[in-house]
């Protein structure tokens, strides 16, 4: 369905060095970073779409918005408490910590945060725990 998810950043360096270690924990694959046009993506496995793509707005300032926000999948509970954790550690704010969220559907667990830019992403599992 998508072919790629913008988010922008003001600080592209520091996005990246927030994005990198979390999406490399989640299975995402560098698919190219180009510092000199500040931006950069990751594909999903098996690729090569969708994208999530990483840079400064292509005009004006970024202005992270209301109601918008990106779900990263999780293979496991696990990565989305680790997921998490990680975000937090590099400096991302908590909108919620890891857990069930049985409205969505029995086994939803996630974890939202944003990121440095104030983006608000999610990182969810959708599978039941292992028997």
């Amino acid at each position: 369905m998508f072919s790629h998810v913008f988010l922008a950043t003001r600080d592209f360096e520091r996005a990246l060095a927030f994005y990198r270690p979390l999406l490399a924990l989640l299975g995402a694959t560098e698919r190219f970073c180009e510092p000199s046009n500040s931006w950069a993506g990751w594909q999903s496995n098996p690729g090569p779409r969708p994208l999530l793509l990483l840079g400064k707005p292509f005009e004006g300032e970024h202005e992270p918005g209301n109601g918008q926000m990106v779900a990263l999948q999780a293979a496991s509970r696990a990565l989305v408490d680790q997921a998490h954790a990680l975000a937090l550690a590099q400096g991302g704010r908590c909108e919620g910590p890891p857990g069930l969220r049985p409205h969505y559907h029995p086994h939803y667990y996630g974890a939202y945060f944003r990121d440095l830019d104030g983006n608000k992403l999610c990182v969810a599992c959708h599978d039941a725990p292992p028997a």
